[in-house]
């Protein structure tokens, strides 16, 4: 027995003065809510009503469940409203997942941008490399780099991620500059550990023949962009890093873009999120703000 509809109907009853009027206001057969007050009878082992041809009134325990059972479906009532009314504002927390480095260079910008347009609402940012659960984790909105996300979830793409080979000067005049993909077997290399998986990644180049997959030799590898970044920086070694990463670093003189001709730029980065449909009204402002955004930094 569904015991809050089947009290909901009760008070509909009390409410309604009769069955067939009770049975209209929920939709139902008057069979349907007959037989739901003989059943919450047979559960209690009381008669809630007193019944005849002309007439109905309650009984003793039938007042006393009425008068104990309306606050709380008041109550009930209220707290379905205030969900519901909840859902249509634009008011309260966002929450976001995405790797460190597009969180902090990316979409902090963006989210300030956005508060402008939506002051009452909050973000709660969970920044990391690894695949956050969404579901374990409540988020509403996921970004990643790579490639989509393989689950069942709604992913858009926002933009391309370049990969640039650099290094700082410093490595080039102690090492020298390849001027061949053959030649980066003789250098110091570093690379990138997928956080989810513990495996490297290799190097992707554009070919003759389209995209290759190139093994590196490293000297030093990281789960984490911005650590790898800082030490190409540092001269550790020769990097296969993200454009939207280094770019000031380049403009700057800080590094130095090798074999320009290899550049590929096949992997994107994407906003993912579980559903669209009965999404909080915040959730899907923000959604479409994004869509509508030029990511600037993805070209």
């Amino acid at each position: 027995m569904d015991k809050a509809r089947v009290i909901s109907l009760f008070t509909g009853v009390v409410h309604a003065g009769s069955f067939s009027q009770a049975a209209v206001d929920a939709g139902l057969s008057a069979q349907a809510v007959s037989k739901a007050i003989r059943q919450l009878e047979d559960e209690l082992g009381v008669r809630l009503f007193h019944r005849t041809t002309r007439s109905l009134s309650l009984t003793d325990e039938g007042q006393r469940l009425y008068e104990l059972a309306s606050p709380g479906l008041r109550l009930l009532d209220e707290a379905l409203d205030h969900v519901r009314n909840s859902r249509e504002a634009t008011d309260g927390v966002i929450r976001i997942t995405a790797p460190t480095s597009i969180g902090s260079m990316v979409l902090a910008p963006l989210l300030a941008e956005f508060q402008v347009l939506y002051p009452g609402a909050h973000f709660d940012l969970y920044l990391e490399d690894h695949f956050t659960d969404m579901i374990e984790a409540k988020i509403d909105v996921g970004f990643r780099a790579g490639s989509p996300p393989e689950r069942n979830l709604v992913a858009r793409r926002m933009g391309k991620i370049p990969m640039y080979i650099c290094a700082a000067p410093s490595y080039l005049a102690r090492y020298g500059a390849p001027k061949t993909v053959a030649d980066l077997q003789k250098h110091r290399c570093t690379g990138f550990r997928q956080p989810n998986t513990g495996r490297v990644v290799p190097w992707e180049l554009r070919g003759e023949g389209g995209t290759i997959y190139q093994d590196v030799p490293c000297v030093a590898t990281f789960n984490t962009a911005e650590a790898e970044v800082e030490a190409v920086r540092a001269g550790v070694g020769i990097g296969q890093l993200t454009l939207y990463m280094v770019e000031r670093d380049l403009a700057e003189g800080r590094l130095v873009h090798l074999l320009p001709q290899h550049v590929t730029a096949n992997a994107g980065i994407y906003m993912y999120y579980a559903q669209r449909s009965r999404m909080p009204m915040r959730v899907r402002h923000f959604i479409d703000f994004m869509m509508k955004h030029p990511w600037t930094a993805f070209t």
